[in-house]
């Protein structure tokens, strides 16, 4: 196993786990703005290492094209959907209830291959699936309404990641045409706030404009370990991974800013985690390879 591909597995989903601290820090400043200043600077970011490390011709040879653009520009509408969703819910005070949207995604990403990819499943899939649409019914309960934040972020990434699986580009080019396609519009957004006099940026503070630059940073130093970790480590491992962002970020709800969590939650998260444990150990024994048969291949 390459120790440096799972350091930099845990560390892109130990920043992810953070988010809800770092949006925190801006709780003041609208979603909307917020949103646009992490598309702009995130572009400027991406697209300066495009330049830097030379590979602006590839680039542009290669996504600049009327496929690309369309295909890119519905994951760029996705992404800020997504992105938008999270970042009102954690300064609104749904933290818990943004983990809950990451818990299901992969189970949710699982069925959409069966409904759009005609991809099957096996019987014992089904289980953690049933269990996951028990879990959220149950917490629909409880609420007294769906959990639409879970259920916004779950569906847009979800639908997002269904998108790049037909999409060619790599994760650097690909975020880089996204965040291209969204920065016009996000760039007229903050001029008309800046206009009118509702502008967050250079207006409240030196810490705040440094944040707000920074979610460029935030947003693609991440992306960029998760594209490392994911060339060097198992699919497998990245599957365990990809818990620990959703769980950081469940424990800082609950435990750093004192979401309301009782028995009654537990009990509908316990059911999406069991869900989960059972994906996980189903898909880990399905594709273990076992070694008589590959003694047996190596032998002809």
């Amino acid at each position: 196993m390459d120790k440096k591909g799972i350091l930099y597995g845990l560390g892109a989903y130990g920043l992810w786990g953070l988010f809800p601290i770092y949006w925190k820090l801006l709780h003041g400043i609208s979603a909307l703005q917020l949103i646009g200043h992490r598309i702009g600077w995130s572009f400027i970011l991406l697209i300066a290492v495009v330049f830097v490390t030379r590979q602006w011709r590839d680039f542009r040879s290669t996504a600049l094209t009327s496929r690309m653009l369309w295909i890119y520009s519905i994951a760029g509408i996705l992404l800020s959907v997504n992105w938008l969703t999270y970042v009102w819910a954690v300064n609104a005070g749904f933290i818990v209830e943004t983990s809950l949207g990451y818990f299901i995604n992969p189970l949710l990403s699982m069925l959409m291959g069966v409904i759009f990819l005609r991809e099957k499943l096996r019987l014992a899939q089904w289980i953690p699936v049933t269990l996951a649409a028990i879990g959220v019914g149950y917490l629909t309960f409880i609420y007294g309404r769906p959990p639409w934040i879970a259920l916004a972020l779950a569906f847009s990434f979800g639908i997002y990641g269904l998108v790049k699986k037909v999409a060619p580009l790599g994760s650097l080019y690909g975020l880089t045409l996204e965040t291209g396609i969204l920065f016009l519009p996000a760039l007229i957004y903050l001029v008309i706030v800046e206009t009118n006099g509702t502008g967050a940026f250079m207006h409240i503070g030196l810490q705040a404009d440094l944040l707000m630059i920074g979610a460029g940073v935030v947003t693609t130093v991440p992306l960029l370990m998760f594209a490392s970790a994911a060339q060097r480590v198992p699919l497998t491992m990245i599957g365990v991974l990809q818990y620990i962002a959703p769980t950081i970020q469940f424990l800082i709800g609950v435990l750093i800013y004192k979401e309301p969590f009782d028995r009654n939650h537990l009990i509908g998260f316990s059911v999406i985690w069991l869900a989960l444990i059972i994906f996980w150990v189903e898909n880990y024994l399905a594709h273990r390879v076992p070694v008589e048969p590959l003694a047996e291949l190596g032998e002809g």
